[in-house]
């Protein structure tokens, strides 16, 4: 059963009504994922669904794009700080949860965000709940890897550096805490590390191991790092993985159309034929009415002249 179901059984999750059954893929992320959890870490549950074929599909429901208020469609479910008192023999377990929409979920793949990619990278036992779509996108996980995620990855990496030094406001969290006891916030630190590590894998192997660095990582959250360390690890390795990223055999950019035709794939095996509901159409047949309809435009030009 997945977490989603369970929690939303228990009532301590409330997701629209379709949700609970149509989760295809659920995983645990964070500290989990990275080998790097103690027993009072929270867990991050992240998965995506199949909504209804309304929702994906709307001009099945009369919905003309650019006309009218479109209605709402669902991308994703988040509810954070789910507190399950009866888990772990009653010593109880916090999860934060976050559900896409296929459709969503693929265009976050799409764009490497960095932590949806590492959704299907996770260790076989962080997977919670999937179904033979989920493990569909999950076989075919290397599609979604190119260059363009050493730029995204970067990024985020550079965010983390900038985060990890500023003092949260609040005294009682654990993060001012933490920049109390070692000058800086060790959680956006070790995500630093995490993230250079994971695009050095994509630029070298094209695949991502989410705990080759658990011990470094570890290390960070011990505080045995200083931000200056963490500062000249970040800048020696961008250095390092610029050139990687361009000697690396990867493509430049995702291959969309392999992407899309897999999220057609996924599609067809929940909802059946979809010939009704999505037409492709033949790259020669689309140049062609690209042609007739340049001719047109010439022609009215002309008229008008």
């Amino acid at each position: 059963m997945s977490t989603v179901k369970d929690l939303t059984k228990k009532q301590l999750l409330h997701p629209p009504a379709f949700l609970p059954e149509s989760v295809q893929y659920e995983v645990i992320l964070g500290s989990f994922a990275y080998g790097i959890n103690s027993d009072s870490s929270d867990v991050d549950m992240y998965g995506f669904c199949i909504p209804d074929k309304r929702m994906i599909f709307p001009h099945l429901d009369g919905e003309i794009e650019g006309f009218g208020h479109p209605k709402n469609r669902f991308e994703q479910y988040q509810q954070h700080g789910v507190i399950d008192k009866s888990a772990l023999g009653g010593a109880g377990r916090e999860y934060d949860v976050t559900i896409y929409s296929i459709v969503k979920y693929f265009q976050l793949l799409l764009e490497n965000n960095p932590n949806t990619v590492d959704t299907l990278f996770v260790p076989i036992n962080c997977v919670v709940w999937s179904t033979p779509i989920g493990q569909l996108v999950r076989e075919n996980r290397s599609i979604f890897l190119s260059k363009a995620c050493w730029h995204k990855f970067k990024g985020y990496a550079y965010s983390q550096v900038n985060k990890m030094k500023i003092k949260e406001a609040n005294p009682d969290s654990k993060r001012y805490e933490s920049y109390q006891k070692h000058g800086y916030d060790v959680k956006f630190g070790y995500h630093v590390v995490r993230l250079i590590d994971e695009v050095e894998q994509i630029l070298t192997l094209g695949d991502i191991d989410l705990m080759r660095a658990r011990e470094q990582m570890k290390s960070v959250r011990r505080g045995e790092w200083t931000i200056e360390q963490i500062e000249d690890y970040f800048t020696q390795k961008e250095r390092d993985l610029e050139a990687l990223y361009h000697s690396s055999k990867l493509p430049h950019v995702p291959n969309e159309k392999k992407i899309k035709q897999l999220l057609l794939d996924c599609l067809e095996q929940h909802f059946g034929d979809l010939s009704n509901t999505v037409q492709v159409v033949n790259p020669a047949i689309k140049a062609l009415r690209q042609i007739e309809e340049a001719l047109q435009a010439a022609r009215i030009s002309g008229v008008m002249d």
